[in-house]
């Protein structure tokens, strides 16, 4: 029985001799060994690197002090030897091959029959130390695997001209997946459990036939691990408001879609140096387009609008209950959910207008529009039209008349 994964064996002795362990694990292959017939020890672990084909050896009966599987699903898990006082910390395994392998180690722990096939106690050949692939780029149809698995421990995966109408579900489980790049295919639609690619860090969907990008995506750990998207090429009108959860995109593409608009809260996106939107049907800019920092920024042929010279009012005297208890919420940041109140109060909340004065508003604004110079967000700006300008529309709200009022230089 084997295990392919990362090992890092951590001696308890070191601190205590004011030393520290490197904290990087090695490519390896973890085997569940049979001894010699007739020894009181029948099973053991063997742990063999590409450096050290021959291995170490580990008894394990009576010999375990402690497992650590809190992160099992993640592929992660450490044994806990008495003797020698050592941790073998696990790492970049296949989540289902490693809770096989930890229930097995348990049973040769307790002395009991292991069920599973042994290996002998032999050398590892090189060709083991293959299976750790970490990076595999397919450019073609002919060259895709339609009757193998992908190596479970890749990291970098580019599947591109190879005709996909749909995101292949054996991707899914390369738990160690940072770059996945699936540009040149056909695929319309992306599964909500890409978002249990927990190390994804950056995402190419350029050229491919998708009309939107969904809620469930934004709202999953991408939220903390996606770094680049490139969406380019594409067939999206619109982002969800939920979009703007992806606040570690430090890269984004949009180029060459039917975009209408812009998420209104962009601002949130603080991370972001990089944002090509160029190519689409954007007529104006959210308002808090102006509060992100970029390098490079490029807008260049949108359909952009004259700023309208008066505002649309929308204002309610009295306020509603409604509104009122909204912007409540809203200004002392009391948390919310569909557990909590009726999911169409939560999207009305998320989707609340930020006026210039910080404070909220749903139904109850005014909305007007300005011009914006790029250079204000951008260090380096994409000309907006073939006149050499670099100033676009932008779209701002204000909660109350006197609000309107007092920015009304804005619109001079």
């Amino acid at each position: 029985m084997k295990l392919h994964c990362e090992v890092e064996v951590v001696s308890r002795h070191l601190p205590a001799l004011g030393l520290r362990n490197r904290g990087k694990g090695v490519r390896a292959v973890v085997s569940l060994c049979q001894q010699a017939p007739r020894t009181p020890h029948p099973a053991c672990l063997f742990i063999s690197t590409l450096k050290d084909k021959r291995g170490t050896r580990y008894e394990l009966k009576e010999n375990i002090e402690q497992f650590f599987t809190k992160f099992v699903d993640e592929g992660k898990a450490t044994v806990r030897l008495k003797e020698p006082p050592v941790d073998i910390c696990l790492s970049k395994a296949n989540s289902s091959s490693l809770k096989s392998f930890l229930s097995a180690v348990r049973l040769a722990h307790r002395g009991c029959d292991v069920e599973a096939p042994l290996s002998t106690l032999t050398p590892v050949k090189t060709s083991e130390f293959e299976k750790f692939k970490t990076k595999m780029v397919i450019t073609s149809k002919k060259d895709y695997p339609l009757s193998k698995n992908f190596p479970y421990s890749l990291e970098h995966l580019q599947t591109s001209y190879c005709g996909l109408v749909r995101v292949d579900m054996r991707m899914l489980c390369l738990k160690n997946l940072r770059k996945l790049d699936l540009s040149h295919n056909h695929i319309k639609t992306l599964p909500a459990t890409i978002g249990d690619l927990i190390h994804l860090q950056e995402l190419n969907l350029n050229d491919n036939h998708l009309e939107s990008f969904s809620v469930a995506l934004c709202q999953s750990t991408l939220q903390k691990s996606l770094q680049s998207l490139d969406i380019s090429k594409n067939k999206i009108k619109a982002l969800p408001v939920q979009f703007c959860q992806l606040r570690e995109l430090t890269y984004l593409k949009l180029d060459d879609n039917e975009l209408i608009r812009l998420p209104f809260k962009m601002g949130q996106l603080r991370n972001l140096r990089f944002l090509s939107a160029a190519r689409n049907k954007l007529p104006f800019l959210p308002s808090e387009f102006k509060n992100l920092s970029l390098e490079y920024l490029d807008l260049f042929g949108n359909t952009f609008e004259q700023p309208k010279v008066l505002p649309v009012i929308h204002l309610q005297m009295p306020l509603t209950l409604l509104e009122s208890s909204a912007r409540t919420i809203l200004y002392n940041r009391i948390p919310y959910g569909s557990h909590i109140i009726p999911f169409h109060l939560c999207q009305d909340l998320d989707t609340a207008k930020t006026c210039v004065c910080g404070r909220y508003s749903i139904s109850s604004f005014i909305q007007g529009t300005t011009t914006m110079n790029l250079h204000s967000v951008a260090h380096t700006v994409v000309l907006v039209d073939n006149m050499g300008g670099t100033e676009a529309p932008v779209i701002s709200y204000f909660c109350s008349l006197a609000c309107y009022v007092n920015s009304c230089d804005m619109f001079k």
